[in-house]
Formats: C-alpha cells, sequence, structure tokens
C-alpha cells in the first residue's frame, strides 16, 4: 500500500475542497483547519510504529450501552489501541471468505505533531489561485491528507464492520473480527491518531477530542452487546440517521432503579412460566423460550414505543416457539385458560377453544388490550400459525394493511401509524423459507405498503437438529434481509438493557421512514426442538455448554444485585410467589374439570345458519350510472385508441336487452358495490388490465403515462386495483389477510392463470380451507382461477378443480364454475353480502371472456341471483329427453356448439354451477323435469383422475334415481393435466364430445 491508494478514501475530496478554499480565503474554512494548513514543512519521513496488540472485548455480563460522561457523550477509553483479532477457525471453516491480512510493511508515514506544527511555518498562501499556491504548500498537503485518510478509513470501518467485534453470542462464541478494525491495517498507530483532532473526521466531534479518543468511543459502542449492520442501505439520509443514533447512545435511554427493577420482575415472570410448565406437564410439547426469554420484554417496549406514536393496534406473527409465553403476557390470555390446555378441555368460551377440529395449543392466536399510562388502551392481536412457519409473515402484514384504513370512504388512505406489524422469526426458517423472500420485496410495493414491519429473529443457533453451516449459507441468519436494503441489528439476548435498545432503535427507525427494521436476538435453545427431544444425540458439546449457562434471569438478577437495587430475599420472594400463583390456577383449572365446567369436545359438524339475499340483482338505473362512468374520461385524458375502441362502445347503447360480456358483467358488479359502500380490492398479476386484457379497471393515457380509474366516479367506498408482484404465495397470504381483519370488504385475488394458484398450496391448505375449523378464523377471499382446456398445455389448462373440492367439507368454502356473464354478475354480490363469511373458489374463464355463446342479457343482472344448477335452454320438450348429460363450465359451449349437436335431439345438457356444496335439490329438481329419463352422464375436459369426477360421482348416486345409469365421458387418467400439442388436444376434445352425446361408441384416444 502507498501514499497514493490513500487518496482514494472518502474523505480525499473534501480535504481538497477545504484546501482550495482556504488558498483563496483562509478565513473561510474553520480555525483547526487554518491551523492545520498553515503547517511547517515536514521533515524526513518516519517509519511508522506497529499498531498496538490485540484486544479482545470483554465477555457480556450486563449492559455494555457506552457510559456517558458529564457533559452527555460517552467518556473516552484509558487505554491505546483499537484493533481486532484475526477471524477464529471456525469462522474460516464455515464458508465466510477469509478477511486480507493487515500489511506488514506499513507506508511511511509524517507524525501528526509536524503536520499540526513545528519550527519552519509555511507563510500564509497569497490570494489567487491554487496554481499560485507554493510548491512547499502541496507538498504539505500530499504528507497530510494520508494521515486524515486513514483516521477516516477506520472510523467508517467501525461503522461498516464494528458488528464482528460485537460479543453477542450469549455463549461465549468469539465475534469473528475484521482486519479493518486495526489500526495497522490503514498503516496508522493509535499515538499517531492521537495527536489528530477528531473534528477532521466527525462532525460532532468534541473540543479538544482526539481521532484516539473518538475510536475508543466507536469500539464501546460498535463492539459491545450490539452488532449494527448498516452498511448496505443505499439511502445515505437513512445511515446518517442510524449512525447519530447509534453513536450519540440516543436509544439507551438511562434507567432508573425502578424501571431497571420492573423489567427483572418481567424476566423472572417469563422464566417461571416456562419452568412451571416443564416440571408440571414434564414431556408435553410447548416449544420453550427459553434461552431467548428476552421476546416478551421487547415486545413490551415495542408495544409502547408504537402506542405513544399513534398506533391503536400491534397485529403479531410468529411460529410455535415461545407462543404460549406471548399469548399469556403479551397478549393477555389468563394462566387459567393456558392451563387448562394442557389439562383436558379448553375451557368453555376461551379464545383457544374452537367449535371445530381446533387445534393445538402452541398454534392458536388471540385478541387483547393493554392499558398504558398516558395513552390509553391498544388492540394486540396475534394471528394463529400451523407448524408453516413462516407463511403467517403475509398474512399478518395483509391483515395489518386492512386495519391501518381510516374508513371506507373511497378517498380513505391507510394510516401506518395506526396499526404496526410485528414479525418473529425463528433463525434457520428466516434463512431458508422462500416466502420470507417474497414478503420483504412485497411489503415496499404500493398495494402492499403498511409503513413498516418489525422483525424479531428470535435466533436459537440451531434449526430443529441442525447447525448454521448445515442450514444456511450466510453468516448471520439476518443476512437475507441485507438484500432489500433493512438495517439489521444483532443483539445478545443475555444483556436485558441492549435488548431494549435494539428496540427502541428499531421503532425509532420506523416511525422516522416507514420502514422495515430487523432485530437478531441470538440466543440458545434451553431443550431440544420440542421438550419430549434429547438434543445431546446430535449436538453434544453445545448443550453441555447450555446446561451450565444461568439464565438471563440469574444474569440479570447479579447485575441488580452488585448495583444494590435489589437484594437474594426479593429475587427468593418473587421466584416462589410466580410459582405458587401458577400452582393455584392448576388447582382452579382441575377442580373445574372434575365440576364439568368446561367445554365438551368440539362438534366437528356444527354448522352455522347462511343467511344470503333474496336476489342479488340490481335496479337498472343503477347499472346504467356505473356504465356511464366507464366511459367517462379525465379531461385531457387519451386512452389507447385501440382499446377505447372496445370500451368505449360499452356507454354507446346500453339497454336492458343489451348483451354483454364477462369483463362488463364483471365491472357493473364492481361498480354496484362500490356504489353500496362495499370496498373492493382485486390483485393479481395482471389484475388492472385482466390476464386476456378483459378487464380494464385502469386505463393508461398513452401521451404521458396518468392513470385513471373510470368506476372512481360512482363509488362510495374505496377501490384498490393493483398488479402484484410475481409471486403467488405471499400475495395470496397477504390477500387472505387482508380478508380476515376487514370487515365488509370484497376481496379478490386473481391468478394469472388457475394452474399458478399450485404455488401458494399452504396457504390454500393450512389458511384459507381450514382456518375456520382450527381457530374459528373466518374470510371472504375470493380466488379467481382461469380455467379451461383450450390447447395451451399442461400449466394453462386447469386450476387444479380437484384439489380444491377434495379440501371441502364442513361448509367451510363455496366452490363455483359459472358459466354466464350474469352468473358471474349475481355471485360477486352474493359474495359481498352473504353471512357468515366463507372463501369463494372460482372457475373463471378464458375463451369464454369473448365467446359469442357466452353472453347475458343487462336485463338478466337487474333481477334474480346466482343459481347453483342451470337447466339447458334449448330443450323444448322435456318428455323427448332420455339422456341428460351434466357439465360444468367452458365444455357445456363445446357440447352445444358441436356441430353434430342437432343430432342428438334426445339429449339434454345442464350445468352445475356450484360445486360446493353440492346442490343435492336442485339437480334433483332438474332430474324431475325428464319424465322419460334414461341415462345420466357427467361430462368434463379434465382427466377421470381429475377435475370433478372423483367428488360428483359419489354424489349424483345419490341424487340420481337407481334404475337410471349413471355414467361419465372425460379424458383418461393421466399424470399431466392436458395435451401439450394443440391439434392432438382438439381431437381429443372432440371424441369427448361425441361421447357425452352418445353420437359414437368409440372411447376418447388414450394418447399419441
Amino acid at each position: 500500500m502507498t501514499d497514493d491508494t490513500l487518496f482514494d478514501s472518502q474523505n480525499e475530496a473534501y480535504v481538497q475542497a477545504m484546501f482550495e478554499e482556504y488558498a483563496r480565503n483562509p478565513d473561510s474554512v474553520p480555525a483547526e483547519w487554518r491551523e492545520i494548513f498553515k503547517g511547517r514543512k515536514a521533515g524526513p519521513a518516519a517509519v511508522q510504529a506497529p499498531a498496538a496488540p490485540v484486544r479482545r472485548p470483554e465477555p457480556v455480563s450486563r449492559s455494555t450501552a457506552p457510559q456517558p460522561s458529564t457533559d452527555g457523550r460517552a467518556a473516552p477509553q484509558a487505554d491505546g489501541a483499537i484493533s481486532t483479532p484475526p477471524p477464529p477457525p471456525e469462522a474460516l471453516s464455515s464458508g465466510r471468505a477469509p478477511s486480507p491480512e493487515a500489511p506488514s510493511d506499513p507506508p511511511q508515514t509524517v507524525p501528526a505533531s509536524v503536520l499540526l506544527g513545528g519550527a519552519d511555518a509555511l507563510p500564509p498562501p497569497p490570494g489567487g489561485t491554487r496554481d499560485a499556491y507554493p510548491e512547499a504548500a502541496h507538498e504539505h498537503l500530499r504528507r497530510f491528507l494520508p494521515v486524515v485518510s486513514r483516521a477516516a478509513a477506520l472510523v467508517q470501518a467501525f461503522r461498516d464492520h464494528g458488528h464482528q467485534l460485537a460479543r453477542i453470542d450469549p455463549l461465549g462464541g468469539d465475534p469473528p473480527g475484521h482486519p479493518q478494525l486495526s489500526p495497522a491495517f490503514f498503516g496508522t498507530s493509535m499515538d499517531e491518531l492521537a495527536e489528530l483532532p477528531a473534528s477532521l473526521v466527525l462532525d460532532d466531534a468534541l473540543e479538544g477530542q482526539s481521532v484516539a479518543d473518538a475510536l475508543a468511543h466507536l469500539g464501546r459502542v460498535y463492539a459491545g452487546s450490539i452488532g449494527y449492520e448498516f452498511e448496505h442501505l443505499d439511502d445515505h439520509v437513512k445511515v446518517d440517521w442510524l449512525w447519530e443514533q447509534v453513536e450519540q447512545s440516543a436509544h439507551f435511554p438511562t434507567l432508573e432503579p425502578d424501571a431497571k427493577k420492573a423489567l427483572l420482575d418481567r424476566i423472572h415472570h417469563v422464566e417461571g412460566l416456562e419452568q412451571f410448565l416443564h416440571r408440571a406437564y414434564l414431556g408435553q410439547k410447548r416449544f420453550s423460550l427459553e434461552g431467548t426469554d428476552m421476546l416478551v420484554p421487547m415486545l413490551d417496549v415495542g408495544i409502547e414505543e408504537f402506542a405513544r406514536t399513534g398506533a391503536s393496534e400491534v397485529v403479531l406473527g410468529m411460529a410455535h416457539r415461545g407462543r404460549l409465553n406471548v399469548l399469556t403476557h403479551t397478549v393477555g390470555i389468563s394462566y387459567r385458560e393456558l392451563i387448562a390446555e394442557f389439562e383436558g378441555p379448553s375451557i368453555r368460551d376461551s379464545q383457544l377453544h374452537v367449535a371445530g377440529t381446533g387445534d393445538v395449543k402452541y398454534h392458536h392466536g388471540a385478541r387483547g388490550s393493554r392499558e398504558l399510562d398516558g395513552v390509553g388502551p391498544i388492540k394486540i392481536t396475534l394471528a394463529p400459525n400451523p407448524s408453516h412457519l413462516e407463511f403467517v409473515n403475509p398474512i399478518v402484514v395483509g391483515w395489518a394493511r386492512s386495519r391501518q384504513f381510516n374508513g371506507i370512504g373511497k378517498e380513505s388512505q391507510p394510516d401506518c401509524d395506526a396499526v404496526v406489524p410485528i414479525l418473529i422469526h425463528g433463525d434457520a426458517a428466516f434463512a431458508a423459507e422462500g416466502v420470507v423472500a417474497e414478503t420483504l420485496n412485497m411489503v415496499r410495493l404500493q398495494g402492499y405498503h403498511v409503513g413498516g414491519t418489525l422483525h424479531l429473529i428470535v435466533n436459537n443457533q440451531i434449526g430443529f437438529t441442525t447447525l448454521p453451516r448445515d442450514g444456511r449459507s450466510t453468516f448471520y441468519a439476518s443476512d437475507l434481509a441485507k438484500g432489500y436494503g433493512i438495517p439489521v441489528v444483532h443483539v445478545n439476548a443475555d444483556d436485558p438493557e441492549a435488548c431494549l435498545a435494539a428496540v427502541r432503535l428499531a421503532a425509532a427507525y420506523r416511525r422516522r421512514f416507514r420502514d422495515d427494521f430487523v432485530i437478531d436476538l441470538v440466543g440458545y435453545r434451553r431443550y431440544g426442538h420440542n421438550e419430549g427431544d434429547e438434543p445431546a444425540y446430535t449436538q453434544p458439546k453445545l448443550y453441555e455448554a447450555i446446561t451450565e449457562h444461568p439464565t438471563v434471569g440469574e444474569i440479570y438478577a447479579q447485575q441488580l444485585i452488585e448495583e444494590g437495587i435489589v437484594d437474594q430475599a426479593h429475587i427468593d420472594e418473587l421466584k416462589s410467589s410466580i410459582g405458587d400463583a401458577l400452582r393455584d390456577f392448576q388447582d382452579e383449572v382441575r377442580a373445574y374439570v372434575a365440576d364439568g365446567d368446561v367445554a365438551t369436545a368440539p362438534v366437528a359438524d356444527q354448522r352455522e345458519a347462511v343467511i344470503e339475499p333474496e336476489t342479488t340483482g340490481v335496479v337498472f338505473d343503477s347499472l346504467n350510472e356505473v356504465n356511464d362512468a366507464t366511459g367517462k374520461l379525465p379531461a385531457g385524458f387519451t386512452p389507447h385508441p385501440k382499446l377505447w375502441r372496445q370500451m368505449g362502445q360499452r356507454a354507446s347503447v346500453f339497454s336492458p336487452n343489451r348483451s354483454i360480456d364477462w369483463g362488463h358483467a364483471e365491472t357493473l358488479a364492481i361498480g354496484s358495490l362500490l356504489m353500496e359502500g362495499i370496498p373492493v380490492r382485486l390483485t393479481g398479476q395482471d389484475a388492472q388490465r385482466g390476464t386476456f386484457s378483459h378487464r380494464h379497471l385502469v386505463l393508461h393515457d398513452i401521451e404521458n403515462g396518468r392513470r385513471a380509474i373510470p368506476l372512481l366516479q360512482v363509488a362510495a367506498a374505496r377501490l384498490e386495483v393493483y398488479n402484484s408482484p410475481l409471486t403467488e404465495t405471499a400475495v395470496l397470504g397477504f390477500e387472505y389477510g387482508y380478508s380476515v381483519g376487514a370487515g365488509t370488504d370484497v376481496v379478490l385475488w386473481e391468478a394469472q392463470f388457475g394452474d399458478f394458484s399450485n404455488v401458494a398450496q399452504p396457504i390454500i391448505d393450512q389458511f384459507l380451507s381450514s382456518g375456520r375449523a382450527k381457530w374459528g378464523q373466518y374470510s371472504r377471499l375470493t380466488l379467481l382461477l382461469p380455467h379451461g382446456y383450450e390447447g395451451q398445455g399442461p400449466e394453462h389448462s386447469s386450476a387444479r378443480l380437484e384439489r380444491f373440492l377434495q379440501l371441502c367439507a364442513e361448509d367451510n368454502m363455496r366452490v363455483v364454475y359459472p358459466t354466464t356473464p350474469a352468473q358471474y354478475f349475481h355471485l360477486l354480490r352474493r359474495q359481498a353480502l352473504s353471512r357468515p363469511e366463507r372463501p369463494l373458489v372460482v372457475m373463471t374463464p378464458k375463451s369464454l371472456l369473448r365467446h359469442p355463446m357466452a353472453t347475458s342479457m343487462v336485463s338478466d343482472l337487474t333481477t334474480g341471483r346466482f343459481e347453483p344448477v342451470l337447466a339447458d335452454p334449448t330443450t323444448e320438450d322435456a318428455e323427448s329427453v332420455t339422456r341428460l348429460v351434466l357439465c360444468s363450465g367452458k365444455v357445456y359451449y363445446d357440447l352445444q356448439g358441436h356441430d353434430r349437436r342437432s343430432e342428438a335431439g334426445h339429449v339434454a345438457v345442464g350445468r352445475v354451477e356450484a360445486l360446493y356444496p353440492f346442490p343435492a335439490e336442485e339437480l334433483v329438481e332438474l332430474a324431475g323435469r325428464y319424465p322419460n329419463l334414461e341415462e345420466v352422464v357427467w361430462a368434463q375436459e379434465e382427466p377421470r383422475n381429475m377435475g370433478a369426477l372423483t367428488y360428483i360421482g359419489p354424489r349424483l348416486r345419490g341424487v340420481v334415481p337407481r334404475k337410471i345409469p349413471l355414467s361419465y365421458a372425460a379424458r383418461p387418467e393421466r399424470a399431466s393435466p392436458a395435451e401439450g400439442k394443440a391439434k392432438v388436444h382438439v381431437r381429443h376434445q372432440d371424441a369427448l364430445v361425441l361421447d357425452a352425446l352418445g353420437l359414437e361408441d368409440a372411447e376418447v384416444p388414450a394418447g399419441e
């Protein structure tokens, strides 16, 4: 390394600019700079002495916050060098690339004392240009700049890499260190830096403070119990703000003795619950929080900080570890309710009792509130979550978004301060689960923004039985967040005051920048993955250390005893009172069990009365008003001429006998709901225009890109239409959460193709279909899944109808496959107006969007309702019908439109529009229309092992008279949903239709 290379540091341009300003007018620069630029010419260069020996930070046993001096800043460190050990062998073998070594031959430098003054002072520079300045001054500056550059680089190194010196592992693991944290790396020493004013490299340096003093302070800041990672942020405003907060210890307020004592009591209550459950219910799974007990006090501080800045609700999401403690101490579920979950049936009317299959206690959610002094109440919601870990993330964020709106009016906007999401992650899952990355990406987009989420990683330093080096390729569990420009702090779970400081910093950052923040709470796991597991089988040395390690309560108690705040008698009394209270609750629950005053076993088939409107029709005048709005554009707005030739026709002639297509009917349905004050949210990868360019709720000006939403002209409620990111899992989870948190909102998610919904299968399986049975969770989310066999190949044909039908039971959702625009219109309105809420799965069309037969009259929208079953409108003589073909969806038009349909006058084609709940009564009535019926055929495009056949076959047998044969027409059983070649598809489709109509005896081809 040479002097020239040091001119590349970030301070070079600044110093050069100061010098040039000084050359023009010495009085224009600060006094300390004038002193430097008046320095004497350096003598012979001195060889730089090596830096002081390596110093490791002391092990953390109490808060390592910088201790303020009398002037409010941290006192300077008495001893000398700040340097770092080389990375330990463990760090180098874990996949982390070795860091470069410090130079063995530091460059020659000039002592700072020579640069700051000496015997042969240069005369003041004359006025004029830089070229007129004496050559000696240039030489002086050339020698001076490297010293300042070294100092600036070392300061920057602490900000960038100081986290690698932080003592964040409560089990005593050595931090990896970084070579740039040694003065020798930059060819300087603490002696040289001690003679350099800190004001040259730090804007807020104290009077008389040297660079060495400043580095001593930075060493305490960045090498304590918290490791700060901000260097990856692109926004310098955020970085500067974070540096200022951290280096001034703004998040480390002085804790009064009473506050410390209260914190100690809170920690012991957290520990006491876990220890009681471990003794009382030995071997029962509870997924203990022990080792990261500080999570609960951290949540306390976070909730209070958010409440004091306007939050009325906090929405929490977490996996199972620690959930029981959060349920009781954070949400407010009573010990009595929790202990009942261990003793037997749930307490009647408790939040943990669900009239359905229910779920294990560590998956349940709950709602509570907390009264805060000087603030008032704040609601706390913990979302339920299965063992699918991180999949609750987008659900919580969507839930929060729906609760942030300050009303239903069309002008209402989300208030990001009002509702704050907090996500609690596991270290192994945060690094490994793809839904984490999807959510981090999604929440900064316009339609999904919530003003920042607080992420808390409960870092056990192990995943199930897998060590970090086997479970992730990153050094930290939190490294994924850095790719999204999110600040990260790592904090030692055994330092309570540092843990609370981390939360204060996170809350202040969210308040300032409306963005995410990640806290990596580094602890350990006291027991195995669950309490019946033996972790020493796979990690004997790790668990030997954990067994001998004191709890955070013991560590903090000892600290407060040493500080004279509490004595041992207080600790003993505290532990005893917690244990006695829990035993009393246990005795109370057991007495109630004995008296039978508990909820009996849940009734699996419990039903709720469904309330639906008698009609979902809309008067013509209202439809006409909606239709007129679609043809009115803002002044000066220029739509695409080709598009407007299509859209403009809607407003040209609108009357009851006007024919409308699918997209037009959808627009009228949404507009009518908005007029009635019902908010609508529609998202999907191409939702604004529709995958098949059929919707166009959002128009774009071809001249300037300006957007317009014509329906807002008639809306009395908000309308959200957003194109989603190219993902299904997080987006569908977000919309599910939104629908759970919303009131009357109609929430629709459209897949680009129905097949793509299989990417979101965990959301469908674990939440959409079963959330009500497991947790009593209600949702009216509607899935729009384009479905239909049109020769487009396996991935663009089937929305996997069979999978949804397989999930149907206990009146948990609705699955439909409508065939007309009017049916779709009434379906959307029924979904908005029916109670109680149920998810709706709609197999929507592709080719039918513009099919000449798939139209409805406007008059069909003014009266009536969605019909579960439709009879054949072409049948004139019911007595002549001997064969009834039943089908759903698009194949109906293939049957009716076949060029040989006229040969089958004895065949009626009925449509089963609602598949679940199964319309048994309507099908009995349909079959009864044909007195001479001899056979019933179920026809479908899908292979026999897919589609509705396996679901509907047994149910049809229950409604079709036994004397009437029941058969089916479908493609043969297949592993792949559809053919890949269009010509093969056409041939197979033709054979299937002819088979259904009974016009040929040949079977559907099995393949090519």
